[in-house]
């Protein structure tokens, strides 16, 4: 009996417990290739982003345990406000897109608004998007060990278990560079690398 109440009580703590802003161990910046994002999910809605000739945008800069993740996280600080939202779009595609990345992972670096997107614009700016991707005329299909190779190339500072990527639905999906507070690479979590084993991935071209 004791021992039921016991496990009761642990769980019940653990589903209510709340991720507290600032208290995390490193972050992971996740890169899209948004072609493929739009093929897969951005036409579908009608996103236009998927009107520009974006390559590797930047989906989001996350906040990591070494193992899990904390997200929507109680702040003090303000929400931000549609300007700033709008100024992100160069680098993620669309205002929407920097406004949910704050509302959910955001909040939880103890950073005001305005301090968590230029650490994202710093973050994005610290890796080097391979330009041969490019270059595609075509929807090619690649092993998803050729796009981290490709990344690890542009950037001699990385190491293998510092970068993953990932597939969605048959598609190269993300980048994923596993980066310290002060945005420098570090080993992603076991959580983390998990890359894609795909050998057959497709990946299209950037539009025109």
């Amino acid at each position: 009996m004791r021992l039921s109440l016991a496990l009761s009580a642990l769980i019940a703590t653990s589903a209510t417990a709340q991720d507290i802003s600032g208290e995390f161990d490193y972050y992971v910046m996740a890169l899209s290739w948004s072609p493929n994002w739009c093929a897969l999910e951005g036409d579908g809605r009608q996103s236009p982003q998927c009107d520009e000739d974006f390559g590797w945008v930047l989906h989001g800069l996350w906040p990591q345990y070494h193992r899990g993740y904390p997200k929507f996280c109680n702040t003090v600080e303000r929400q931000p406000s549609r300007q700033m939202t709008q100024e992100m779009a160069d680098i993620m595609g669309t205002s929407g897109l920097a406004w949910h990345q704050w509302k959910k992972h955001g909040v939880c670096t103890g950073l005001s608004a305005s301090a968590y997107y230029q650490l994202s614009r710093d973050a994005y700016a610290t890796v080097n998007r391979p330009e041969v991707f490019r270059k595609l005329d075509k929807t090619v299909k690649v092993p998803a060990s050729v796009v981290e190779e490709a990344f690890l190339k542009a950037n001699p500072q990385l190491e293998p278990d510092m970068i993953t990527i990932t597939c969605n639905q048959g598609y190269i999906q993300e980048a994923r560079v596993c980066l310290s507070k002060d945005l420098e690479p570090v080993p992603c979590g076991r959580d983390v690398v998990r890359d894609c084993r795909m050998t057959d991935a497709l990946f299209d071209p950037v539009r025109d």
